[in-house]
């Protein structure tokens, strides 16, 4: 088994171990809105990649049921009576 550099695990320390914490809000605040835009297309083709055709499928049931029941409460409070 390798051991851990020592020097390594010091500067670790120094720094709080909290690299990680900070550091997506860092990158997040230096793309701009494309590179954002295209870094969570990327990730969303990948995330589609590795479902199979069923599970697509089923997604998008769900996502279809979901858009029905906001079209018939919409639907439903506009046909409602005003109070007088």
């Amino acid at each position: 088994m390798e051991r851990k550099n020592p020097a390594a695990v010091a500067l670790g320390r120094l720094g709080g171990l909290k690299g990680g914490k900070k550091g997506g809000m860092a990158r997040a605040a230096a793309l701009t809105d494309e590179e954002r835009t295209e870094i969570a297309r990327k990730a969303a083709e990948a995330r589609i990649k590795s479902q199979t055709a069923q599970e697509r499928a089923e997604i998008a049931r769900q996502a279809a049921a979901k858009r029905w029941e906001g079209h018939k409460k919409r639907s439903a409070s506009s046909r409602k009576k005003p109070s007088k």
